[in-house]
């Protein structure tokens, strides 16, 4: 019978002090032995942990004592013992960040800069967002549903770009990316549903004893219709602080995702791709303050503590990215926070949907332009701010 080819997936590489250290895993369909490493087509003696036999979806350490020079260009070839030559090219050599306390506090300030503070400059739009009108603020909620949409579709293209690119067909990443989404949006939309149930409970004694007094000082009023009405008035003050809550969280494991792809460019020497998403990403997320408080615009009035705490819920994962992606960083991992994100994304946008057809009805849905335009020029802006990453 004919051998199977062997494959090997070089998935990242670290310069550290006088060594080259490339991570390697078997993604093939047989055993393979690794015979020689080598760096810019010259062999090196090379060190390979736990050792040099590898069976499926086993994983390597390949370390390569070898004097680099930062910012030079460089590859890193393993051949196996069949000859199959495989590589990985590093377009310029930058130390791997070592997890320190000042490392840290640098990838810090990175996800501040990026996620925390663009967010909370969005959360100033609130006050702007409670006089507007019954139109307008169709118009902000559909542009809501706009940005989001446009970010989940971000999120499953930047997870299928990992996919195709840095995981072997072995893995069947976007089938995975597709089955994640899928789950987590499934999901959400039950936790969701829960949530506000629950919150309807809590203030259910209260809504029986104001009817009950009304029953009994006018008793020509429907009591059913009371319940009814004062239901309708409940989910008014609820269900909007539920989605922008759920936007939050939507948003910030978008931003988490965000963050690993920052922390992962610098770990991998892709100085200018770093820099450009720090940028491309900070003006990017200005908008996403909005997408958070434009469902509370009609509800009562939220305290300042409160909207913090969404703002911090949406920027803060972008700082746990950046560390993931800085010190640990998995494209297997990344596939699967980004899809998680997409789906978590797509769930809020099903619950604008809802709430919205809610205060419109059906009619009023799909004949209003101001609901089209809002939906087209949230996408639009996502998609400008989206060039300058």
């Amino acid at each position: 019978s004919v051998k199977p080819l062997p494959e090997i997936s070089i998935e990242k590489v670290e310069f550290l002090d006088d060594n080259i250290v490339a991570f390697v895993r078997n993604t093939g369909p047989s055993e393979i032995t690794i015979a020689q490493a080598d760096v810019n087509d010259r062999i090196y003696p090379a060190a390979i942990e736990p050792g040099r036999t590898l069976t499926r979806l086993a994983d390597a350490k390949v370390i390569i004592p070898f004097v680099w020079n930062r910012g030079e260009p460089y590859e890193i070839g393993i051949t196996t013992d069949d000859g199959t030559r495989f590589h990985e090219k590093v377009k310029s050599a930058a130390p791997a960040p070592r997890p320190t306390v000042g490392q840290a506090s640098t990838f810090a300030l990175i996800g501040t800069y990026v996620g925390v503070i663009p967010v909370m400059m969005g959360l100033v739009w609130y006050p702007f967002i409670r006089r507007l009108s019954s139109n307008k603020y169709n118009f902000f909620l559909s542009l809501t549903a706009g940005l989001l949409v446009f970010l989940g579709i971000d999120a499953l293209l930047e997870s299928n770009e990992i996919a195709v690119n840095a995981l072997a067909p072995a893995f069947n990443a976007q089938i995975l990316i597709i089955m994640v989404a899928i789950v987590t949006l499934i999901t959400l939309l039950y936790v969701s549903q829960r949530l506000i149930q629950r919150a309807s409970k809590r203030s259910k004694p209260d809504i029986e004893y104001k009817s009950g007094y009304s029953s009994r000082s006018e008793p020509d009023l429907d009591l059913k219709d009371i319940r009814s009405s004062t239901s309708f008035q409940q989910q008014q003050m609820i269900r909007p602080i539920a989605i922008s809550m759920m936007i939050s969280i939507g948003i910030g494991l978008h931003n988490f995702g965000e963050g690993l792809a920052i922390g992962a460019a610098v770990l991998l020497g892709e100085v200018a791709l770093s820099s450009f998403l720090i940028l491309g990403f900070t003006l990017h997320n200005t908008t996403e303050g909005l997408a958070i408080v434009a469902p509370m615009a009609k509800s009562r009035r939220i305290p300042l503590a409160k909207l913090m705490v969404m703002g911090l819920i949406a920027g803060g994962p972008t700082i746990l990215g950046a560390w993931i992606g800085g010190f640990l960083y998995s494209p297997i991992a990344t596939v699967i926070f980004l899809s998680i994100g997409a789906g978590a994304i797509f769930q809020v946008v099903y619950s604008i949907g809802s709430w919205m057809y809610h205060i419109n009805g059906r009619g009023g849905l799909l004949n209003n332009h101001w609901i089209i335009i809002g939906f087209a020029f949230g996408m639009l802006i996502m998609y400008l701010t989206g060039l300058l990453v």
